[in-house]
């Protein structure tokens, strides 16, 4: 690209709707946002039930749309700020996605509840700065293709997935030979299979590296969150699970890595800081300079990997199951392990009854061809029914 066009795009504000804002990525783009000033701007902001959260943000920034997912957190919303901005729902989200300043979709909800928004940010042309898994995992093949058919970029903030993409800028497919994913191995990298069922929800939130969401941090904790992450690279790369790996490497400073035909490994590497990945997302496909901290890897010393334990870590292995089935399996696997961890988080059963449960839904599922969205979500709710019956409320 010539300076011209660099420099014409280097001074160019980008208006963002961010989805999930009051949670850990939404709060660590916004972190980005105020780090730019001049070349972001906040269109539209949207949470689940945060009614302090959304309004202290709101007053910062100033947005078109404030949306919760919530209704009855919406009345109370009403009181705090202006009412022609609050929009509630799906529908909220879905404005939001839309909104014709918007440039940029930042799509961190939890759940399969992200796919409607996504596709409808997509179809409007808006590039999708996406950190939900599920929205992939669930409908990858609804997803790419309308990325596709609309020239909508999908650009992904999972720290992995953003290495792959780098480190897959300006090669060809064909001269790829694997996609390498790194995990930290969360907490219980070293606990024996007997000290796993002894782990409590204090336990499993502790991760050793990242500051995530309770949810992602369980997922962490079981290797779920990587399994997720596989589905998803499948997906976004169109790499078939059987050209996809994962190593663990405690460090988190090689965020994932891509070898060639010829043996060569591209790595890239940086400190573990989500909001590198997202400011990359932001930007893409330009690299705007910063002052976050920067990697020495003199102080860091050793980097250290090793293979994933699957006997001990099973839902991996069910991560991989699910990808080589296809179909609607993803949707059912991403949905029982998002009910499991719920039930986890609530005391209601132990930590490896989280992939024991997804296995028993994954084996009573009968697999169908996703064509549709509605596909998705049908087989999405199936799954947490499925759990529910399994563990009902005592």
């Amino acid at each position: 690209m010539d300076w011209v066009a660099n420099r014409m795009r280097s001074t160019q504000t980008k208006g963002l709707a961010i989805l999930g804002s009051t949670g850990s990525i939404g709060v660590q783009t916004l972190d980005v946002v105020d780090r730019f000033p001049d070349r972001l701007r906040v269109v539209a902001l949207a949470a689940e039930t945060s009614i302090d959260a959304l309004a202290g943000q709101w007053e910062r920034y100033r947005p078109a749309i404030a949306s919760l997912m919530d209704s009855a957190a919406t009345d109370a919303l009403r009181s705090r700020i202006p009412r022609d901005v609050i929009r509630s729902g799906m529908e909220g989200l879905l404005e939001a996605a839309t909104h014709p300043d918007v440039d940029v979709v930042v799509v961190s909800v939890r759940g399969a509840i992200g796919l409607l928004p996504t596709l409808a940010a997509l179809k409007a042309g808006k590039t999708v700065a996406l950190a939900s898994k599920e929205v992939l995992v669930a409908g990858g093949d609804v997803v790419m293709r309308a990325s596709r058919e609309h020239g909508a970029p999908v650009v992904p903030i999972d720290s992995e997935h953003s290495a792959v993409y780098q480190c897959l800028h300006g090669e060809e497919a064909s001269a790829v030979s694997r996609l390498i994913l790194t995990a930290s191995g969360g907490p219980f990298r070293n606990c024996s299979r007997e000290e796993i069922e002894r782990v409590t929800v204090a336990d499993a939130l502790a991760h050793p590296t990242w500051n995530m969401g309770a949810k992602i941090t369980v997922d962490s904790a079981t290797l779920m969150n990587k399994g997720l992450e596989v589905i998803e690279a499948h997906w976004l790369f169109d790499f078939p699970a059987d050209q996809i790996d994962v190593v663990v490497h405690p460090q988190s400073i090689v965020h994932s890595m891509v070898e060639f035909v010829d043996g060569s490994v591209l790595a890239q590497m940086g400190l573990p800081d989500m909001r590198l990945p997202i400011q990359y997302s932001l930007f893409y496909p330009e690299r705007a300079a910063n002052d976050m901290p920067r990697l020495n890897l003199a102080d860091v010393g050793t980097l250290t990997f090793e293979s994933p334990d699957l006997e001990r870590f099973p839902a991996l292995a069910l991560a991989f199951e699910a990808a080589r089935v296809g179909g609607s399996m993803p949707a059912v696997l991403s949905a029982a392990n998002e009910e499991s961890v719920a039930m986890f988080l609530d005391q209601r059963i132990g930590f490896t009854m989280i992939a024991e449960t997804v296995r028993e839904v994954m084996h009573a599922h009968e697999t169908i061809e996703v064509c549709k969205v509605d596909d998705v979500l049908n087989a999405d709710e199936w799954a947490r029914q499925i759990v529910r019956e399994m563990h009902p409320r005592g």
